[in-house]
């Protein structure tokens, strides 16, 4: 099993929060794909022939394509490629872009999983993060992808949001359970170097929300997630009837994928590799011939600590058995004696071999996690 990820680096405007990378020059659309078909070609033994069962297109913008780039892009990754049959192609959108027949467009395609970039249903949050959609074009967008025929839907929402108060956060999740929704990446907002909102955080003109406050968003999230039939499988994902994102899920398991596009990664259980993230250096590393991307060599401490840190985020969890035939007894000692007092304070359970976070393990994941790393 493996997977392909398409990293579409346009958007039609900037938001403020936002550091994946991206550029506003849709003019590149076309010598982007050539280049893309080009990378396919240098790299389509990458994944050793195993079978693709997932393609994600995420970005940047991946709805800015029309039909036509978007159909190129998908029959030249199955010409040359094993995808399965069943292969679950996911496709990011912004709920401005989805139309009727937009989204009609991509369905023909062959996209059946929707990711939609809501982040908020509170117009005053939207206009602040420079999103291009208003809530009720956000609700459209989900209504008519469900009667398009999409029956694997999900949403990204944001809390933890300067100004964003605990009734609006509720108010964002008992809409969201309202809607045909099968899926929900709920993440805290973070404040990355580059990005504006990290600009007006250090100079005083954005204020953070308190932490405690952002706890207890937090906490209301798992509890309503709950409430309403979602399944929180990974720390800020959550979903309905087992719909995992097969694609994400891959990642948390260690299974290999192949990046494609500008600042895509890329691992194959030995390396992990990175394209360089500007679209004209990338179009033209690849037109001469030239190397695109930065290659890095896992070392077997590298192995264990991914390992660790995705599976532990999960419901699958960290097993001690895995980490012996992995890793080796000595890793899987250490892992088990570090851990040990996690489960004593109730940050972790065990059970059958398998360590998992409980709910108060989850809010310091970050702390619990690094003192689980090997160095």
């Amino acid at each position: 099993m493996a997977g392909i990820y398409v990293h579409v680096p346009f958007c039609r405007r900037k938001c403020y929060y936002c550091d994946f990378y991206k550029t506003v020059n849709l003019s590149l659309t076309s010598k982007f794909i050539s280049a893309l078909q080009g990378e396919v070609i240098q790299r389509k033994n990458y994944l050793d022939n195993e079978c693709v069962e997932t393609i994600y297109f995420g970005g940047g913008t991946p709805s800015v394509l029309n039909e036509s780039e978007l159909a190129e892009i998908l029959n030249f990754l199955q010409l040359h490629f094993n995808v399965s049959p069943s292969v679950e192609i996911t496709f990011e959108a912004n709920p401005d872009d989805l139309s009727v027949e937009y989204l009609n467009t991509i369905y023909r395609a062959g996209v059946r999983r929707l990711s939609i970039g809501i982040q908020s249903f509170q117009n005053e949050i939207l206009k602040k993060m420079n999103r291009r959609h208003d809530a009720n074009q956000a609700v459209e967008a989900v209504e008519n992808a469900a009667d398009t025929g999409f029956n694997d839907i999900s949403v990204d929402l944001i809390y933890g949001l300067p100004g964003l108060t605990r009734e609006q956060w509720k108010a964002d999740l008992i809409r969201v359970f309202q809607l045909p929704v099968q899926h929900l990446s709920a993440y805290h907002l973070t404040y990355h170097e580059g990005t504006p909102f990290y600009t007006w955080l250090q100079k005083g003109t954005l204020k953070q929300l308190k932490e405690e406050e952002s706890i207890l968003q937090f906490q209301m999230l798992i509890e309503m997630a709950k409430e309403n039939g979602f399944e929180q499988y990974e720390i800020s994902n959550f979903a309905r009837d087992r719909k995992y994102s097969k694609h994400n899920s891959s990642y948390w398991k260690g299974i290999k994928y192949l990046g494609l596009g500008p600042s895509a990664h890329s691992f194959n259980g030995v390396s992990r590799s990175w394209n360089v993230s500007h679209t004209e250096s990338y179009i033209k590393a690849i037109g001469a011939g030239l190397p695109f991307s930065e290659v890095e060599i896992l070392t077997e401490n590298n192995k264990y600590n991914e390992y660790v840190l995705t599976r532990l985020r999960t419901i699958w969890g960290v097993s001690v058995g895995d980490l012996k035939n992995s890793f080796g007894a000595v890793k899987a000692t250490w892992f088990q004696q570090n851990i040990a007092k996690y489960i004593t304070l109730g940050l972790v359970k065990q059970k059958g071999g398998i360590y998992t976070l409980t709910e108060n393990g989850m809010f310091i994941s970050d702390e619990i996690m690094a003192n689980l790393m090997f160095i």
